[in-house]
């Protein structure tokens, strides 16, 4: 499904770049669509560069932690939710391990960690598939609960809303959580039917009450404080966790007798071939991306969605904010810079400001996920995963819609 999406993307760029050179306001918008392509290669390789440090570096904490037997005592804490909505995983596998160390690490917020575990995640997971070049039932799965992923700290929200000017930059917190929390639990739900998985078995159930009964005590407790007080602790508990995380991995083999300094610079290796492998997929999604945005689709699409708003009777503010949500899963930056922009073209603390800022926090760029996650796999055939993602994006924007008009409607 993936390749038709791309083929998509470029066809549509082409026949709305066309009309506008033909008959709209735009005669060199193929010059702005090359121009699209040269950036966004340019971009792609820029990405994969810039992973190899992190990849390098996490990789090669993960080695030491996989040989020391840490993973495996990781992996005990969700075996029995993760054994259940993913039977084809062995209840002893490392896949089991490197999907929690990846969950933790996006529940925190910590991008830079999650994105090397994932990519660990994906390779144990690809050890068990029969065909190595189509994703299983449990990598679809993983990539919807990662592109749907509930943030504690969406702290990058709170920095673009207080440079902007917002009065209580944190004030769209619990709406994002709201938003975030709605798109995994649909992400899931609708992974689950199409893959005929139980959710009412009695140890999932149990499971996802504990998970959602923990968001619910978090989402409390950061509810009553203060702006900077907000932003300062969920990022000392976020890093001082991370950095105990590495000291205590380093401990661990050190006490069993491992050479944890040839183990890390093993893993760290892994890592730089993962990061160069990734180009090709990068180029080929983030090209794709980047002449849809030039082409002028996302307008169109958005003032498509504004008339139909409009001719129903519904309440169009949401529609300044659409942007942002049409973007996100197709580019983080993008989608950042749109909501940078609603808020200097209609307040911080203006409704689409808040709206757009909700929705900022809300998913994953779905497909820059597809990208490096299938990519570090050499995977060719997605099977559902895109359409299941996308349901999960479309359920997060959706949920982002409605809380916002609850709360600042």
């Amino acid at each position: 499904m993936l390749h038709r999406i791309w083929l998509i993307f470029i066809v549509s760029a082409f026949l709305a770049t066309l009309y506008q050179a033909l008959w709209g306001e735009n005669p060199g918008g193929f010059q702005d669509v090359m121009n699209a392509v040269s950036s966004m290669a340019t971009l792609s390789v820029e990405i994969a560069i810039g992973l190899i440090g992190v990849l390098a570096f996490w990789l090669g904490i993960f080695e030491v932690a996989e040989k020391s037997g840490l993973i495996k005592k990781f992996s005990r804490v969700l075996a029995p939710f993760l054994c259940r909505i993913m039977p084809d995983i062995p209840r002893d596998h490392p896949a089991l391990g490197s999907i929690t160390m990846n969950m933790s690490a996006n529940l925190l917020g910590l991008d830079n960690a999650a994105t090397p575990f994932g990519i660990k995640a994906m390779q144990d997971m690809q050890t068990l598939a029969p065909k190595k070049d189509t994703l299983t039932n449990s990598q679809i799965l993983f990539l919807v609960l990662n592109t749907s992923s509930v943030t504690l700290f969406p702290i990058a929200v709170f920095l673009y809303r207080g440079e902007q000017g917002a009065a209580q930059p944190t004030d769209v917190f619990i709406p994002i959580l709201l938003a975030t929390s709605a798109s995994t639990l649909a992400g899931l739900i609708v992974t689950c039917l199409v893959q005929r998985i139980n959710l009412f078995n009695r140890v999932v159930l149990l499971y996802l009450v504990g998970v959602f009964g923990l968001l619910a005590a978090v989402i409390l407790y950061f509810a009553q404080l203060a702006a900077s007080e907000l932003a300062s602790q969920s990022a000392i508990v976020a890093n001082s966790l991370l950095f105990t995380f590495v000291v205590g991995v380093l401990i661990s083999g050190w006490r069993v007798g491992n050479n944890t300094y040839e183990q890390f610079v093993d893993g760290a290796k892994k890592g730089f071939e993962v990061a160069v492998s990734l180009i090709p997929f990068l180029l080929a999604m983030l090209v794709a991306i980047g002449m849809l945005r030039a082409s002028g689709v996302m307008d169109i699409l958005v003032q498509m969605i504004a008339t139909a708003a409009g001719w129903m009777g519904f309440d169009p503010r949401f529609v300044d904010a659409l942007p942002t949500a049409l973007m996100k899963p197709l580019s983080g930056s993008g989608a950042r810079a749109l909501m940078i922009e609603t808020m200097q073209h209609h307040g911080a603390d203006s409704f689409a400001g808040r709206l757009s800022s909700v929705m900022q926090g809300s998913t994953e760029t779905t497909f820059y996920v597809l990208a490096v996650y299938l990519g570090a796999v050499g995977i060719k055939h997605s099977r559902y995963a895109v359409a299941c993602c996308l349901a999960a994006d479309v359920a997060g924007i959706a949920t982002a819609i409605v809380v916002s008009y609850w709360f600042f409607g």
